[in-house]
């Protein structure tokens, strides 16, 4: 099967150099199965025949359809971590929130919720998969995917426009209010990092700070007009480089 999180996810990719092989199966699998619902939700076809794939995958997925291979290796870390079906269906649900002729998010409890639902439930599948047995660590696995979340939103806004979707507000100082709304849960995820296994540990706090970095990036354009006109912003080689390096002093402390 092609590796979709080497293909689209370059941070996470990154960052997966410092976990062991049978983790990271794991993890890629895990990817491969939100990678699969994110592209339901943005094919380019209409909202009918997109909430029918989405629909038909759901059923695929809750009958155990085996035949899906990427079902089949998703139910095969459900049951091998266990992990609750209710976190699975909050992932579903946070997708289907997409699936509409036009997304609008109006308030800051709602993108919240939605970003819990779309990436916090992902934080937590995670956590079982790096076998986090801490309640509090399991609370930050989901500030950290909220975090990620909000930056993606905050980098992604044009993108999201293209698809009639607006999480917040097409200027740039919604777009810096997300970027330090996500700061607060970089900063909450960090000491629940600690309860994670040593082996995993610093893989997650390598996509930590290369993820937070991209918020840098973003602040970086100042305004509107240079945010345009930058296109998708990543962190490039070198910054990823020096976040590395800048989690092994993390790891210390």
């Amino acid at each position: 099967m092609e590796n979709l999180i080497k293909k689209h996810a370059k941070s996470f990719y990154w960052a997966s150099f410092f976990l062991s092989k049978p983790v990271f199966n794991k993890c890629s699998s895990l990817y491969n199965f939100c990678r699969t619902l994110d592209d339901l939700a943005d094919d380019k076809s209409s909202i009918d025949l997109k909430r029918e794939k989405f629909f038909k995958f759901k059923k695929d997925f809750m009958q155990k359809n085996y035949n899906n291979s990427i079902i089949k290796e998703m139910w095969s870390i459900v049951e091998s971590e266990n992990i609750s079906l209710k976190i699975v269906i909050d992932l579903f649900d946070g997708v289907e929130t997409d699936l509409q002729e036009r997304v609008q998010i109006n308030s800051k409890k709602d993108l919240l919720v939605y970003s819990y639902r779309v990436a916090g439930t992902v934080g937590l599948m995670m956590s079982k998969i790096l076998k986090v047995k801490n309640k509090e660590a399991l609370k930050g696995a989901i500030d950290l995917g909220i975090a990620m979340q909000l930056t993606n939103i905050a980098r992604d806004v044009n993108e999201d426009k293209n698809l009639k979707r607006q999480y917040i507000k097409h200027d740039f100082n919604s777009i810096k209010e997300t970027i330090k709304e996500s700061e607060i849960f970089y900063k909450e995820s960090f000491n629940s990092i600690s309860s994670i296994p040593i082996k995993s540990r610093f893989s997650v706090l390598v996509a930590r700070r290369v993820y937070r970095k991209i918020g840098d990036y973003i602040l970086k354009q100042q305004n509107t007009e240079n945010y345009n006109k930058a296109g998708k912003i990543y962190v490039p080689i070198f910054g990823k480089i020096i976040e590395t390096l800048l989690s092994i002093f993390d790891l210390i402390k």
